[in-house]
């Protein structure tokens, strides 16, 4: 099998400085690229509005064996792929390998969304065919974030290419090797057309161009709420459309019947999983006052029982974050909750960038690390008395995205999450979760109710167009 480089597939014509990709376990320098300025923008979007009629054109078979040979080949360089992630965004394997499982199948599913009916024959009151039809929007902008670098650009990148439109992708240049060289390289090897794909690899400035650029009628973007309303009020004043998956700070609801030998390990997961920075992490625990104090205890034992290293050279639980400036906002949000009368149960400490898994108890609406996204691997837990208190706190948050609701009841779980606004519910699990067949987005501060996964991928990438075929024409009466 021949080895898949991610470094072949950087780009000669890319005008930015030289930009380092470091590890950020070690600090160690990994590769040098050159980043996109803004001024790249324009001439990428040019070639792929350029090549892109023709990939529409193409029979659906062509672009569906394209997306199905990418998935294969993200599971044959598993190993491959697996040490950038780990290396790069400071995955521990696991996480890598779920990342890329995860990859594999949104090909797989984008390759069956290339072949879908794409319209209907609409009812006429005149002697004509009216049918709808999907087409593409023609170029989808994509800016995708650090965290889940590979699953947050393909999930965009590939079906937008199975429904005939061509990509210029924008990942973050501390992950740009995993979050989209990768894919790149992947796309190339499959039998992806030149133009189709370009990776524009830099900062804001660079993802404001792309928003900003006329032949991105269309625009996918996760990352952080703030960074998403710029996004969305750019869009709007040009008209375009704006997926915005953005954060969240989901609630976890462990009502009184609850299991706790069963829960603490979903508990310490959904806060503590790839160092608590992913938009679905458990950022809130909502326990009933009865089992209160034992969660408290049992889930600081479990935090406190978990290793934190290098995930590139031991077996860890947590890997690092992704640089200082994310460690030092996890622990300012720490130490400001303490300072404000959270009790800190559990970790609150670091080396380097290595945070240990937080425990903090007694929060309030005032407490910081409650009220905000951490984005790090903090658990706050907090009490309720009734099913009413449960309810209104879980709502009481202007993010979205997921709930989670433990109890020996599932009617009376799902009965709970109908309370509760949210873009994702799961009933006796955590609040981490992401199939490719799944709609998911956030609704509030987590998202403008836009979806992906599932056939909510062809309302996202395509226009819908209203076509009628008479046989001759009809005479008016002018």
């Amino acid at each position: 099998m021949t080895p898949l480089d991610p470094l072949a597939s950087r780009s000669p014509r890319l005008t930015g400085p030289d930009h380092q990709v470091v590890e950020p376990a070690t600090g160690a320098p990994l590769a040098t690229l050159r980043l996109a300025a803004p001024g790249d923008v324009p001439g990428a979007t040019a070639r792929a509005l350029a090549a892109q009629p023709g990939w529409a054109a193409a029979p659906h078979t062509r672009r569906a064996a394209v997306l199905r040979r990418a998935g294969d080949l993200f599971a044959a360089h598993t190993d491959e792929l697996r040490d950038w992630l780990v290396r790069e965004a400071g995955a521990v394997p696991g996480m890598a390998d779920f990342e890329l499982r995860v990859a594999a199948q949104e090909c797989y599913e984008a390759a069956a969304l290339a072949s879908r009916p794409t319209g209907q024959v609409l009812a006429t009151g005149s002697d004509r065919l009216s049918y709808s039809r999907r087409v593409p929007v023609g170029v989808v902008g994509v800016v995708a974030p650090f965290n889940a670098p590979l699953i947050l650009s393909i999930r965009s990148v590939a079906p937008a290419l199975a429904l005939g439109n061509a990509v210029v992708l924008k990942p973050d240049a501390r992950t740009a090797v995993c979050g989209g060289l990768a894919l790149a390289a992947v796309l190339a090897a499959a039998g992806l057309p030149d133009d189709l794909l370009h990776v524009l690899p830099g900062g804001p400035d660079t993802g404001r161009a792309l928003v900003d650029d006329p032949r991105t009628p269309v625009i996918s973007f996760t990352g952080s709420t703030a960074a998403g309303r710029e996004v969305g009020e750019s869009a709007g004043r040009l008209l375009k459309r704006a997926h915005l998956e953005l954060g969240g700070n989901s609630a976890l609801v462990v009502l009184e019947d609850a299991d706790l030998d069963a829960v603490i390990s979903a508990a310490a997961w959904g806060s503590f999983f790839h160092q608590g920075q992913i938009c679905m992490t458990t950022g809130r625990h909502l326990v009933h006052t009865s089992l209160y104090g034992e969660y408290v205890e049992r889930l600081a034992a479990k935090a406190e029982s978990l290793t934190v290293g290098d995930p590139f050279r031991a077996p860890v639980h947590l890997g690092p974050l992704i640089d200082r400036r994310q460690r030092d906002k996890v622990h300012e949000l720490v130490t400001a909750s303490t300072a404000a009368g959270a009790k800190l149960v559990a970790g609150g400490t670091y080396e380097d960038l290595f945070y240990r898994p937080t425990v903090l108890a007694g929060v309030d609406d005032g407490t910081p690390a409650y009220a905000a996204e951490v984005f790090g691997p903090v658990a706050p837990v907090r009490a309720f008395g009734s099913w009413e208190e449960a309810a209104a706190l879980a709502s009481a948050s202007e993010y979205g995205l997921s709930l989670g609701v433990v109890t020996r009841d599932t009617a009376r779980g799902l009965a709970f999450a109908e309370r509760v606004p949210s873009g994702v519910a799961h009933i006796n699990d955590q609040t981490i979760g992401d199939e490719a067949v799944a709609p998911f987005g956030g609704t509030g501060a987590s998202g403008n109710g836009a979806r992906f996964g599932g056939d909510a991928n062809a309302d996202a990438f395509t226009e819908l167009r209203w076509t009628t075929v008479r046989g001759a024409v009809p005479g008016y009466p002018f």
